[in-house]
């Protein structure tokens, strides 16, 4: 039960936070380089970016409370201006399957329905077509035409009501003009004439070459340029009068149906077509965009194409970013000079990152920083990113990747135990017993077995000490209100039901008193063999053995960390130590122990140590002799007076401290210094060795 990781550094940990936060910028090792300006960002929002990063929507619905605009990327010929509180859609003009065309509302909503849950996304338009109005249902878009022929195949079997003659086809990305216009108007009703004759039609904008804007009829939805020539032989007999050129980049014109499936309604929608990229444009309002929690962002949202699906890169003055970021990232209540500290290495961070993302700086996660538009900013974080405007930590001339976390639980990472590397001479592990600040006011828990052998954990403010021991020493506490719940772990979580029951007049034994599990420290688990056997496959590049018998932290870095872990004395070898966190069931930390939950050690008079399992009876030497123990329900307690009970099934339980991987800056340890009356400067080279503060 000693945890042995305690000592030295590791005292100065005491609690743990009652509610964690997010867990700041996730590591990822980079070399040096710089966003293309200082002054802009660029924020991938939805993007396939291969392995480096893939969050994708069919399409995305803009909204804002003021005018804005569509234009095209470069020379910024307005295309499209757009009211204030008009929802617009807009996809990717790609590879699609064409499911459903029918005049009847009731059956293209109904088989939209049946695709939502399905991998196949549905879109669903309106046009006119034959002299009456259809519905064309959709799904996609898709990265190849491959990836489109085997949804093809899907979609026959996936049990939706087609009409027998309109077997789902695939559709894509090229068309034919069939002539150029100066007004929407116009175009509109070129439209119409062609598509009178049964022909799908569509008005597109496309930039003019000498700035503004054109419209043009685009004719044929064809996957490839073979396709593209017969639809070119067909409308040629169809329409002879036509003369038909390939249509070249544009907005393509469509009536989104779709909206609510439930209720007709129509909407704007736009296809980016041709390879090209668009900017919508909006005012200080910012505009919302829904499939991302309906956030609203600054700037520009440039809405283009990546890998066959729809890419969304909000591009913005890197201080209105940083607006959202430390709000994101911590509380707008904390100190000045916590939000200040967190501005510069938000900033440093930002800038240090190059276009890692290809097409952009960061994305809006923790792979990057939390980035959540203007609903997280807060005058507090504004006056703190202002007040260190162009501020940024640099070593050796460079901007350093300031990496940070929630909580370093006391002691921060060195970056051996992280990246499996010295880090070069900005990061090292120091205290970082300020992370307290986490659990100032949070609750204490007493760990306890109630009167039939269970054992779980009450919050102190139910329960109260009867001023009675145990033979062995122990206190014993009763319930101050009726049904007071015992939980399994020392936290509130209404998603688990509770262990057991206390009430007045019951008393139940204490075994031990811990913080409440959050991000200063926590307890996980316990975890069964197979639980940990399931989360560490592919994970780790060792045999994994049929059943975990034994688990331990064999080596540990400088601050305390878990770098190496061996089961059954093999062991679980990883990339890089802070892998352990997910390899072992998504741990807030590797700064832990781990105890088995299911047996307990005994130290013998000669040195050597036994291991006794739950399920063994053992020799206790009581006041009246050598008695038979153990099994489960067992309390064994430890030479500082800590005791636990002992499972009847094995499994290991995870202690730990921190919330993180654990490097550089502990935004916890940032608030706490903050407290202590430390100026922002002072605080970050605490945390980042060998920096300066210069303003770029």
């Amino acid at each position: 039960m000693r945890q042995l990781w305690k000592k030295g550094k590791r005292a100065l940990a005491k609690g743990l936070l009652a509610a964690a936060l997010a867990a700041g910028c996730l590591l990822i090792p980079s070399g040096v380089g710089y966003a293309d300006s200082p002054r802009t960002i660029r924020v991938a929002l939805f993007a396939d970016i291969g392995s480096k990063y893939k969050l994708t929507v069919p399409a995305v619905t803009l909204l804002s409370s003021q005018t804005w605009s569509l234009a095209a990327e470069n020379g910024g010929n307005v295309l499209v201006t757009v009211p204030s509180g008009t929802k617009v859609r807009a996809s990717l003009d790609g590879y699609r399957v064409k499911v459903l065309e029918t005049s009847s509302w009731p059956m293209a909503a109904d088989a939209a329905k049946k695709l939502q849950s399905t991998s196949d996304k549905p879109l669903l338009f309106l046009n006119s077509k034959g002299g009456s109005n259809v519905y064309q249902l959709y799904t996609g878009t898709y990265a190849s035409e491959s990836a489109a022929k085997n949804a093809v195949d899907r979609l026959a079997n996936a049990g939706l009501s087609l009409p027998a003659d309109q077997p789902p086809v695939i559709k894509g990305g090229k068309h034919l003009t069939a002539g150029s216009y100066a007004t929407q108007l116009e175009a509109d009703t070129a439209r119409a004439s062609i598509a009178a004759a049964g022909v799908d039609a569509w008005t597109a904008v496309v930039p003019s070459e000498g700035g503004g804007s054109k419209y043009e009829v685009w004719v044929s939805e064809a996957a490839s340029d073979s396709d593209l020539d017969a639809a070119r032989i067909v409308l040629s007999q169809v329409l002879p009068q036509l003369s038909l050129t390939t249509a070249s980049a544009g907005l393509m014109i469509r009536t989104e149906a779709g909206l609510d499936l439930n209720s007709e309604t129509q909407a704007p929608h736009y296809a980016v077509s041709g390879g090209a990229k668009f900017m919508a444009s909006g005012s200080s309002a910012g505009i919302q965009l829904a499939e991302r929690s309906k956030r609203t962002y600054r700037g520009s949202l440039e809405l283009g194409g990546m890998n066959g699906s729809l890419s969304v890169i909000n591009e913005l003055s890197l201080e209105q970013y940083l607006y959202s970021v430390v709000g994101g990232e911590v509380s707008s209540s904390w100190p000045a000079e916590a939000l200040k500290a967190q501005a510069v290495a938000a900033r440093s961070y930002a800038l240090a990152q190059g276009m890692r993302f290809d097409i952009a700086n960061v994305v809006d996660t923790t792979l990057s920083q939390v980035y959540n538009g203007i609903g997280t900013e807060a005058a507090s974080i504004t006056s703190a990113v202002d007040a260190t405007a162009g501020e940024v930590l640099k070593s050796g001339g460079n901007i350093i990747e300031a990496v940070f976390s929630s909580n370093s639980g006391g002691v921060t990472a060195d970056p051996t135990e992280v990246w499996n590397n010295n880090g070069g001479n900005v990061f090292a592990s120091v205290d970082s017993s300020a992370d307290s600040s986490a659990v100032a006011a949070a609750k204490k828990w007493y760990y306890v077995q109630l009167p039939g052998g269970t054992d779980g954990y009450v919050r102190e403010d139910n329960v109260k000490l009867t001023g009675e021991k145990t033979a062995a020493g122990l206190d014993l506490l009763t319930a101050t209100t009726k049904d007071v719940n015992v939980r399994a772990l020392p936290v509130l979580d209404s998603s688990v039901s509770p262990v057991g029951k206390l009430n007045p007049g019951e008393n139940a034994v204490v075994l031990d008193k811990v913080l409440e599990s959050g991000s200063y420290s926590w307890i996980k688990g316990p975890y069964t063999s197979a639980e940990l056997l399931k989360s560490l496959q592919g994970k780790t590049s060792a045999a994994l053995p049929s059943s975990i018998t034994s688990l331990q932290v064999t080596e540990r870095g400088p601050s305390g960390r878990a770098v190496q872990v061996k089961a059954n004395g093999n062991a679980l070898s990883v990339k890089y130590p802070d892998l352990y966190r997910s390899a072992l069931g998504g741990l807030p930390s590797t700064l832990f122990d781990i105890v088995p939950s299911g047996s307990y050690t005994v130290l013998g008079a000669d040195g050597r140590t036994a291991s006794v399992s739950g399920s063994q009876p053992a020799g206790v030497l009581s006041a009246t002799g050598m008695v038979t123990g153990g099994g489960s329900g067992t309390v064994v307690m430890n030479g500082d007076n800590k005791a636990r009970v002992i499972d009847a099934s094995p499994g290991f339980l995870f202690i730990g401290w921190g919330y993180g991987h654990g490097l550089g800056m502990s935004q916890w340890g940032v608030k706490g210094m903050a407290e202590q009356g430390y100026d922002y400067q002072k605080i970050l080279q605490h945390y980042f060795q060998n920096v300066t503060i210069v303003k770029e």
